[in-house]
């Protein structure tokens, strides 16, 4: 088995300010039972979704001299929503747990390997 990082990624144009409670709880619901189907078929190894990206913190420190920057250091629209890290036969698979997640998320999902050997974890 690979390991597989499906990373949900947001264009900019969402608007989850005016989402209510009641209209994220079909979308939670959707991804509570996603995340239930990859822990039946072994295939879970963890998840999380991310506070939105006017809580993020950029850290640079490429030029000796820590910068710290709030936000996102990137002039991107996109963000990063969330994700699973799974376990996956090949990339069929893993493409395959991808659409399921993307629906019930109903966000865009980017699948990527992890490099090296991950038989082990």
């Amino acid at each position: 088995m690979t390991l597989y990082m499906l990373s949900v990624h947001h264009d900019g144009t969402e608007d989850f300010s005016q989402m209510t409670p009641e209209d994220m709880q079909p979308i939670f619901e959707a991804v509570e039972r996603f995340n239930k189907d990859l822990q039946d078929a072994g295939s879970w190894v963890f998840a999380g979704g991310l506070e939105p990206i006017e809580a993020a913190t950029t850290v640079d420190n490429t030029k000796g001299e820590a910068l710290v920057i709030d936000g996102p250091f990137s002039e991107s629209k996109e963000f990063l929503g969330g994700f699973w890290v799974i376990k996956a036969g090949d990339l069929d698979e893993a493409l395959a747990w991808a659409q399921k997640g993307s629906a019930a998320c109903e966000g865009k999902v980017e699948v990527r390997p992890f490099q090296g050997d991950t038989e082990g974890l």
